[in-house]
């Protein structure tokens, strides 16, 4: 198989791409990445001489370039994960969310479709990865399942929202074969530092302050980054057309209880008095839009496919504090610069 992955600098594109070239040296895994600030190739550093993999630099936007592409490679396949994904930046700036988020897919979905309506075409699926964010929040009960109505609450969800709904238009319209997949937050190796764990495990090496909205007190699904690369394997080779797939983690967890975790973590590690980086907590203004509680049932993906993630939140916790202590180099270079302590800035703000 020949399949082009979008966005697969990124965090969760990246672990996406390793996997595929790794793990299906006959397939050709094209990555195609604008390279914003999020997106870095030091992250696929590892395969980057693969014979089955190459790089291709372009923006999903452009759809003439975007036609011009899946026109030329013909590929077989399309895994779509390129999106602006922050929901801090999605409230100063809602409509680059809408370009990436909304154009960007209805340009691929309109080249993919006419892919797939070739003579002799070899286009077998549009797989579009997409958030439990559309979902909207919960109470203190309950979880997300595959039939939950949407509900977005921010501008980055809201545009995830519309492109869910174009993936399956395209679907029941014209035809396309796709699959959906929303998952629960990700956490991991290559993160950049403006997400909660990164920018805590950043500040907490260098004494800084550790910002946290409101009481801490909203709760997230935590989902191992590599797992959710194996869920997507599974979905992609194995789930039926048109179908959608929630992913999670098991792991409810309140953001305070989170740092606490990883204050305790990082005080073993970098050898410091007991409490002594719980001190660095500080409550700031909470979030416009902030969602109380995220939580999503993947017993459709257990029953069906047969996933189950390998680790248990402290396990991947643990492994993600090691790589960003042992990538010292990746992590100075991907804060320095323009991006260099945003997320602080963003939290002063709000």
């Amino acid at each position: 198989m020949k399949i082009l992955i979008t966005g697969g600098a990124g965090f969760i594109g990246s672990h996406v791409v390793r996997l595929f070239v790794n793990k299906y040296p006959n397939y050709t895994i094209h990555n195609l990445d604008k390279l914003t600030y999020a997106g870095n190739l030091a992250n696929l550093s590892d395969i980057e001489k693969k014979p089955n993999y190459a790089f291709v630099k372009g923006d999903i936007v452009d759809a003439g370039f975007i036609n011009e592409l899946l026109n030329r490679e013909k590929y077989n396949a399309v895994i779509h994960l390129a999106a602006e994904s922050h929901v801090d930046r999605s409230i100063t700036n809602p409509l680059e969310f809408v370009m990436t988020n909304v154009i960007g897919t209805v340009n691929l979905l309109n080249a993919a479709k006419t892919l797939y309506k070739a003579a002799n075409s070899s286009f077998t699926k549009f797989y579009h990865v997409s958030t439990d964010e559309v979902y909207g929040a919960l109470g203190d009960e309950g979880m997300f399942t595959e039939s939950t109505s949407y509900d977005p609450h921010s501008p980055y969800s809201a545009s995830k929202a519309s492109s869910d709904h174009f993936v399956r238009a395209y679907h029941d319209t014209y035809g396309l074969p796709v699959v959906i997949s929303n998952c629960s937050n990700n956490y991991g190796p290559n993160h950049f530092p403006e997400k909660l764990i990164p920018l805590c495990i950043n500040n907490i090496k260098h004494n800084r302050p550790l910002p946290i909205y409101g009481k801490g007190e909203n709760v997230r699904d935590w989902l191992f980054v590599e797992d959710h690369a194996t869920a997507i394997d599974k979905i992609f080779h194995k789930a039926k057309l048109g179908s959608t797939y929630n992913i999670g983690g098991h792991n409810e967890w309140t953001n305070i209880d989170v740092i606490r975790l990883l204050c305790d973590m990082m005080d073993s590690k970098l050898g410091r008095p007991a409490g002594t980086n719980q001190k660095l907590i500080t409550f700031v203004k909470d979030r416009a839009g902030h969602d109380l509680r995220y939580a999503i049932d993947a017993t459709k993906l257990k029953n069906d496919l047969g996933w189950v993630p390998s680790v248990t939140f402290e396990q991947g916790l643990e492994r993600t504090v090691d790589w960003y202590l042992n990538n010292e180099e990746w992590l100075n270079n991907v804060t320095s610069g323009n991006y260099s302590n945003y997320y602080n800035e963003q939290y002063v703000k709000r």
